[in-house]
């Protein structure tokens, strides 16, 4: 910390913050600096595609935030898992490669009143770092890929690495063909713009590892740039901001905790927070900036009145059906005996697959909850495995996972500091299922599941139904059951949003600046007004993608 003035301050090293640090040095005449508050990412476990299940819950890696006891589920509180670390939640998340929907980007276009976030206008931002590869064989060793660098419908060769996924298992073969037997294409494409079908998810991943931003993003470039500077185990207590002659409010800068001392960083152009739809309404509000009345119930000076800040908390809540099989294999059995334990190790270590190589979620689905939804709004992540809660041990009966989720939620939650030390946690209140047609949606939800596994494809395998248990029948009962077996699938956005001129709860503008200080913007999931309908960290690194250009653009001079 030898240097404590730059051009750009980057305030977060995860998925938005590692492009942000990659695009911005490479202009050499400018100085960047990196905050992250986790360290380095050299855990192995990071680096293994399975290696979440020891980093999720791990202080290592993640933030280990709580949600408060939500109403919506019963009074029950969520495990909130939030990446502590280089790559952010890139690192410890499920690795599939999602855009989301066409409507979804439209849908922020009117919100924004900024065409610029169209779908024909954000498409060129996803591709411009993508770098799509697919296994010839599935089977294969080694790198045996076909790179698909000159094909426009998937991407271009960007740093973004996207892989076919390096196995396949008969039981999601035969739900996938249930599937379709139960009105849902095949689809070897989520990303066209409309995602409806069912298939094997892509991955960031090369070659059997997990592909993370700080590999993507810092490790190849931005490590060998003087312009760049890093700092780790390094936590963003609050941002400075200044009057300004014309009356107007600028940020200068941010202090520092080290660790040891409190450090002040100046930026003499923009300071860009990256620290997500969890952290970065904490740290504004922690530094004045947000609702007049919870600054003051906290003791904190009001620098600027910004109702939204930490509001219109939005994610998917996943309902996860567990069905035992019979007479295919699936991880629980693979999984419960040293041989096989012994034969995961060594397909791993020789060929970089197998279940060690796995996503959490192989297949996808997305379709209708009911045949009144215009367009396909749950998503489905099946995994040939089962247990009873994340972190416990598999089920030592042969079974699958049918987890699914509503993509379109109505209902809306906050993020709140509860004091004015940083080093306290928020309240993170999601208020899940607090809508009727949230609560519509569950219920249907369920029963899509039913339908599709009771498809002569799945017939032969002897489904059960182990969770929720099949005396659940009517919407009272199947929403009630929602709220006792739901959990996050970990997509926090919209606490930061951006919006309109003249709408009070737009924390930004459709440029990601913050309202009302100026050197001051939002890169991350909290900037999005709506979620979009998939997983969200590849739609993050698209708005970077924007932002990057942006900012260049405006401090061109």
């Amino acid at each position: 910390m030898s240097n404590t003035t730059f051009d750009y301050i980057i305030i977060g090293g995860g998925t938005a913050g590692a492009l942000l640090c990659n695009r911005l040095s490479a202009d050499s005449r400018r100085r960047v600096l990196l905050i992250e508050a986790g360290r380095k990412d050299d855990y192995h476990w990071i680096h293994i595609p399975v290696g979440y299940l020891y980093c999720i819950g791990n202080p290592r890696t993640d933030w280990l935030y709580q949600t408060e006891p939500d109403a919506g589920l019963n009074g029950r509180q969520l495990r909130y898992p939030r990446g502590k670390t280089l790559g952010g939640c890139s690192s410890i998340n499920g690795m599939i490669y999602m855009r989301g929907q066409a409507r979804d980007y439209d849908q922020w276009a009117e919100l924004t009143g900024d065409d610029a976030w169209r779908w024909d206008q954000v498409l060129p931002a996803f591709r411009r770092h993508e770098d799509h590869w697919r296994l010839d064989q599935p089977e294969a060793a080694g790198d045996q890929f076909k790179h698909l660098h000159g094909n426009k419908a998937t991407g271009s060769t960007g740093e973004w690495r996207v892989e076919k996924q390096r196995l396949r298992w008969d039981v999601l073969d035969a739900f996938a063909q249930a599937a379709q037997q139960a009105g849902i294409p095949a689809t070897d494409d989520f990303n066209r713009g409309s995602n409806e079908g069912v298939g094997y998810f892509e991955v960031n991943q090369k070659a059997g590892w997990r592909w993370n931003t700080a590999k993507a993003f810092l490790r190849p470039t931005c490590y060998g740039r003087s312009n760049f500077e890093m700092w780790t185990s390094a936590q963003a207590a609050k941002l400075i901001v200044a009057p300004q002659a014309d009356g107007s409010r600028r940020c200068t800068g941010v202090q520092v905790w080290n660790g040891k001392e409190m450090v002040t960083a100046h930026a003499t152009r923009e300071v860009l927070l990256c620290a997500g739809a969890v952290n970065s309404p904490q740290l504004l509000q922690l530094s004045g900036i947000g609702p007049a009345a919870l600054l003051r119930q906290h003791g904190i000076d009001v620098v600027h009145e910004l109702p939204g800040v930490g509001a219109n908390l939005q994610d998917h809540l996943q309902i996860r059906s567990v069905y035992k099989v019979q007479g295919v294999q699936t991880l629980n059995t693979l999984a419960n005996s040293l041989l096989g334990k012994a034969k995961i190790g060594l397909e791993y270590a020789l060929k970089r697959s197998g279940p060690m190589s796995m996503a959490p979620s192989q297949l996808g689905a997305f379709t209708r909850s009911s045949a009144d939804q215009p367009w396909p709004n749950i998503e489905y992540h099946v995994q040939p495995l089962s247990l009873e809660a994340f972190g416990e041990p598999l089920h030592s009966f042969p079974a699958f996972t049918a987890s699914v989720c509503n993509l379109n939620p109505t209902s809306r939650g906050t993020v709140q500091i509860k004091s004015s030390n940083f080093q306290d946690a928020p309240a993170i209140a999601p208020n899940y299922l607090s809508t009727p047609e949230d609560r519509q949606v569950a219920a249907d939800s369920l029963r899509v599941t039913r339908r599709i596994v009771a498809q002569p494809a799945l017939a032969r395998y002897q489904p059960e139904e182990y969770k929720p248990g099949v005396q659940f029948q009517t919407d009272e009962e199947l929403t009630r059951l929602a709220g006792d077996i739901a959990t996050t699938i970990f997509h926090p956005v919209g606490t930061t949003r951006m919006g309109r001129d003249g709408d009070p709860m737009a924390v930004l503008d459709a440029r990601l600046r913050v309202r009302g200080i100026a050197g001051l913007r939002v890169v991350d999931a909290g900037a999005m007004p709506l979620i979009t309908s998939g997983n969200t960290n590849s739609p993050t690194l698209m708005m970077a993608e924007k932002a990057a250009a942006w900012i260049a653009e405006d401090n061109a001079r």
